[in-house]
């Protein structure tokens, strides 16, 4: 397995859609520019950000192909292959793997709550079936529990595939634990906008942030600064962060809210899949208020 160990900012990337539900490609390639634009690491296809439950295998195959295609090297690509099954996991990451990733991004099982020894086996069978880069996800408000740190080590411990955590659980202590038990054998990237700055001091590497859909140079910013130890730069860029994603992300419904933000920048992001929702005119209004702000 070629070594990898994710480091910088990426963007788990919108999927546009236009009044029919459909993936409007062309949008989506306008949507990679603006983000390269801002100097991301790299882009995460199919992730939660971009609806994937809603997204069928042969949609989430032809998005991973479209972006592999047109990023053309310039960044990193990862993709969103997490099920709530092994098997299905499995056949996604390989789709994935065959597509021209460098990593899957591979949410905890979710539906049926899983005990930590059928994490930490999910995961081994997972590696062991696919020769590509693993960053295990931990998303709590998604999957309805928070993987338990001596998990991920005991992943980290058995399989060198297991690369990075992204952790979107916003539990500090999560974070610090992961990183105390796993060192350098793996990236800890935070999954939450409002722990970049926090993650980077605890040891993290970076962050694969929804609001890097709207803001990447920002985002970018606070990790720039904090290489050079520029903490009270670093710490300005971390309160735009948190108040972006306070508007997208915590007061609003998050698809809606990020590709209302899009829209209004011109990016044609369109409106959620069904059965989500777009916002309604006055709160758009309200996102556009708070976002010329920044």
């Amino acid at each position: 397995m070629i070594a990898l160990k994710p480091t910088g900012v990426y963007v788990p990337t919108v999927t546009p859609f236009d009044e029919h539900g459909e993936i409007k490609f062309d949008a989506l390639e306008t949507l990679i520019e603006h983000w390269l634009g801002g100097g991301v690491s790299g882009l995460v296809a199919n992730a939660s950000t971009g609806e994937a439950p809603y997204l069928s295998r042969d949609e989430k195959r032809r998005i991973i192909e479209f972006m592999v295609e047109k990023v053309d090297g310039r960044a990193q690509v990862y993709a969103g292959t997490g099920a709530m099954g092994t098997r299905e996991t499995i056949n996604l990451t390989r789709d994935a793997r065959d597509a021209g990733v460098e990593a899957a991004l591979v949410t905890t099982p979710f539906f049926f709550k899983p005990t930590g020894d059928e994490i930490a086996e999910h995961y081994v069978a997972l590696l062991d079936a696919v020769d590509l880069p693993v960053i295990l996800y931990n998303v709590p408000k998604f999957t309805g529990y928070s993987v338990d740190p001596g998990t991920v080590a005991r992943i980290a411990e058995e399989c060198s595939g297991l690369v990075a955590m992204k952790d979107s659980s916003g539990n500090l202590g999560t974070m610090a634990e992961v990183i105390r038990l796993c060192g350098d054998r793996i990236s800890a990237l935070s999954g939450s906008a409002d722990m970049i700055l926090p993650t980077l001091m605890l040891g993290g590497k970076g962050a694969i942030v929804a609001v890097a859909n709207v803001i990447p140079a920002q985002c970018v910013g606070i990790l720039e600064a904090y290489r050079k130890n520029d903490l009270a730069a670093a710490g300005e860029g971390q309160h735009t962060a948190s108040y972006v994603n306070k508007v997208l992300v915590r007061e609003n419904p998050q698809i809606a809210a990020i590709k209302t933000a899009l829209n209004q920048m011109g990016y044609g992001a369109g409106s959620p899949r069904m059965p989500l929702k777009p916002l309604d005119a006055a709160t758009a209004e309200k996102v556009k208020a708070a976002m010329q702000k920044v």
